[in-house]
């Protein structure tokens, strides 16, 4: 069964739904075809904005041999034969979807046909290619991104579904509500189209549609770099002091389902980032986690939200990352010493603390050769200043 989103696939460059920044009048893709030229080129971009649709429509506009082939579907002998056959020809074009996630040995033989030139290679992702593409084939690739298609565009797709189902009679608002849900994805904004037509007839509503879908579709795959987009995003919202847009990412990553890695992420923000600058908010934290664990959906929502504006509101200090790297760049540049013989296991020369004034009593610490050396300075906070004043003026008086 031929679905409606490939029913509408377009044939032509011009039919195509956004990326007007390579298609158009002038355009990278528009210059090619007036050219007849074709290159090594990797598209990527979100799912649903056209990666294959652009890739198809530009070798059919070109009338060159090409062959589809996905990674994680066709095997190693597809790719082979493939590779045969390009043997054969002198010009022939390979897309392969979701490129990304090609295994090395399919890798490698790609690799040499594109050197050898016997074939053109146009790689589909939904990954940050930078990251995800072997750099050797990435080399030798042009590097093309596509864009967010706007909900205007997402309207104009919708109109597009008359030319099959003709009388289809849906309101404005219905359409608008379609466009906001479907999160810039044409393919998800057919799909919800054709299951709605064939369960509710030509003139179905936003209630119709809450019935089956009563949520946005985030991009939040956690195999894809979309979703670790929101991680980072949710990180540096809090550590910037954001409010807003944390809560706008904690509901997103909520939406996503994955709480083992929020919950870590949360933890990690709460040392990190805040730290000393507020060391009783950790612990907070956790409790919100373990709360948020016994309660479970949805109430869960509601201790994990209090601890979100807690650090987000919170004063921050990065003092414990910072003095734990510079600490760590001793030891990566070698020679860390030897222990002082004063502080070894059942050393006799040992100076016990408590039993000086103020548990305090001055003795060497570090090994001889990093005798000195400061890790740790602290943050413009109440509590670090108070902290470390305490200290500097413990370690000024005499025993």
């Amino acid at each position: 069964m031929e679905l409606l989103a490939e029913k509408l696939r377009p044939n032509q460059l011009k039919d195509i739904i956004g990326q007007t920044h390579i298609i158009g009048e002038n355009k990278i893709f528009n210059n090619l075809i007036k050219n007849q030229k074709i290159y090594n080129m990797i598209l990527y971009g979100k799912s649903g904005i056209g990666k294959t649709t652009i890739a198809l429509t530009l070798v059919n506009e070109l009338k060159v041999r090409y062959r589809l082939l996905n990674a994680t579907v066709n095997s190693k002998k597809d790719f082979e034969i493939v590779f045969e056959e390009a043997k054969m020809y002198e010009e022939l074009i390979l897309i392969v979807d979701e490129i990304h996630r090609m295994n090395k040995d399919k890798q490698d033989l790609l690799l040499s046909y594109i050197e050898s030139g016997k074939l053109t290679l146009i790689g589909l992702t939904s990954s940050n290619p930078y990251h995800a593409i072997n750099p050797a084939i990435r080399s030798r690739c042009q590097m093309i991104e596509l864009k967010e298609i706007t909900e205007t565009d997402i309207l104009k797709g919708i109109e597009r579904t008359k030319e099959i189902y003709k009388d289809l009679d849906i309101q404005e608002e219905t359409k608008k509500h379609i466009a906001r849900i479907s999160g810039g994805d044409l393919r998800y904004t057919y799909n919800l189209i054709e299951f709605c037509y064939n369960s509710f007839g030509p003139t179905f509503n936003i209630d119709d549609i809450k019935t089956i879908n009563n949520r946005a579709n985030f991009y939040h795959d956690k195999n894809e770099d979309g979703y670790y987009d929101l991680i980072s995003a949710f990180q540096k919202s809090i550590r910037g002091s954001d409010v807003d847009a944390s809560l706008h990412y904690l509901t997103r990553l909520i939406e996503s389902g994955d709480f083992d890695i929020l919950y870590r992420r949360m933890l990690v923000i709460a040392y990190e980032d805040i730290g000393l600058a507020n060391p009783n908010l950790p612990g907070r934290v956790l409790s919100a986690i373990e709360a948020a664990e016994r309660l479970g959906s949805p109430e869960l929502v509601m201790p994990l939200t209090f601890a979100v504006i807690d650090m987000a509101l919170s004063p921050k200090s990065n003092t414990s990352e910072t003095a734990y790297m510079n600490a760590s760049n001793d030891l990566k540049r070698g020679n860390p010493g030897r222990v002082p013989e004063h502080i070894r296991t059942n050393s006799q020369n040992y100076k016990y603390p408590h039993n000086y004034k103020h548990n305090y009593v001055k003795q060497q610490y570090l090994p001889d050769n990093l005798k000195g050396s400061i890790y740790y300075y602290p943050g413009e906070n109440k509590y670090e200043t108070n902290m470390y004043e305490f200290n500097k003026k413990l370690k000024e008086e005499k025993n």
